[in-house]
């Protein structure tokens, strides 16, 4: 395409050349995208089928883990449908779908960890009002209110990137329909409002990242006033996992917006993004089996009521 041209798809780039090298990649973050649907997968039947763990935390933890399925869903199959059938090319609807499904399960994941750090707060430092505050119901809502506000805040986003047609070079420089990549060969004027709705959403990134700093003061705080030590250790079991989860959530969204595309090579934004898109999902259900008891137990008592009946 001509540098004035207006694109009516794009083509992902290659990571290789050579064929056998695309078959390589396509079964490595096919194994990988196996490996997050099996633990997320199994996370979720595991507090469905137990019911020792139909409470308020773990059923954050299921919107948790099918959100990790959704995200992960969304860039790797194309990803490895192309490297298997030596494609690149993507359509423009298809590349509007990426981004709004992304940014939609990106911004859900990112209020569900809000919700799921209030609820550890609530239950470390006020355990006495946990059942009165943490109903049901208000779980739920809460839980609703997170996929709404990241439906709202993705259609946003994508309602503007795509309301004016792109022109220039139609290559993306990664695996999937990266943001700044598209954001490229958008026109001055999305551009441009695209820019302040960025600094907006990082303006309240930060402030709900301080109110999360806060959160977590006061509850190792409450924790360290635990007299018992087998006490003091079921706290931090029960909220350390929340916090790894949470803390590699935002160095992912950290990377994800102040990464610098243009000097990278081909291998170092495959890297990249797989921090921010691959990693999280991968590594959540794998955190929450060796940090946390109960759903291991859980896990284990289901795998082996399939083998018995089976």
């Amino acid at each position: 395409m001509g540098n004035l041209s207006v694109i009516t798809e794009f083509l992902l780039m290659e990571f290789s050349s050579m064929r056998e090298l695309q078959v390589l990649h396509a079964l490595l973050f096919l194994l990988i995208y196996l490996a997050a649907l099996m633990g997320n997968l199994l996370t979720i039947a595991a507090i469905i089928t137990e019911p020792h763990l139909h409470s308020p935390m773990y059923f954050f933890l299921s919107n948790l883990s099918l959100l990790d399925i959704c995200t992960i869903s969304v860039t790797l199959p194309k990803f490895i449908v192309n490297s298997l059938s030596g494609t690149r090319s993507l359509s423009l609807l298809g590349c509007a779908a990426q981004i709004f499904f992304f940014l939609f399960f990106s911004a859900t994941e990112f209020a569900l960890l809000v919700a799921m750090s209030y609820d550890r707060f609530v239950a470390i430092c006020h355990p006495l009002h946990y059942g009165i505050i943490m109903t049901p119901a208000r779980c739920v809502w809460a839980a609703a209110g997170s996929w709404l506000s990241g439906l709202i805040y993705s259609a946003v986003h994508t309602a503007n990137m795509f309301r004016l047609p792109f022109s220039g070079s139609n290559v993306i420089h990664q695996f999937f329909c990266d943001i700044p990549h598209v954001l490229k060969v958008s026109a001055s004027d999305v551009f441009r409002t695209e820019f302040v709705l960025i600094v907006a959403s990082l303006c309240f990134l930060l402030c709900c990242f301080a109110f999360l700093i806060a959160s977590y003061a006061r509850i190792f705080c409450s924790v360290l006033r635990i007299p018992s030590v087998e006490g003091r250790h079921k706290a931090i079991s029960t909220c350390s996992p929340q916090l790894m989860i949470l803390m590699l959530f935002l160095i992912s969204v950290m990377i994800a917006v102040l990464k610098d595309t243009s000097d990278t090579s081909p291998i170092e934004n495959l890297l990249i993004a797989m921090t921010y898109t691959i990693l999280p999902p991968f590594m959540n259900p794998i955190i929450y089996s060796l940090r946390n008891q109960n759903v291991t137990v859980a896990m284990g008592k289901m795998i082996r009521r399939s083998f018995f009946f089976s």
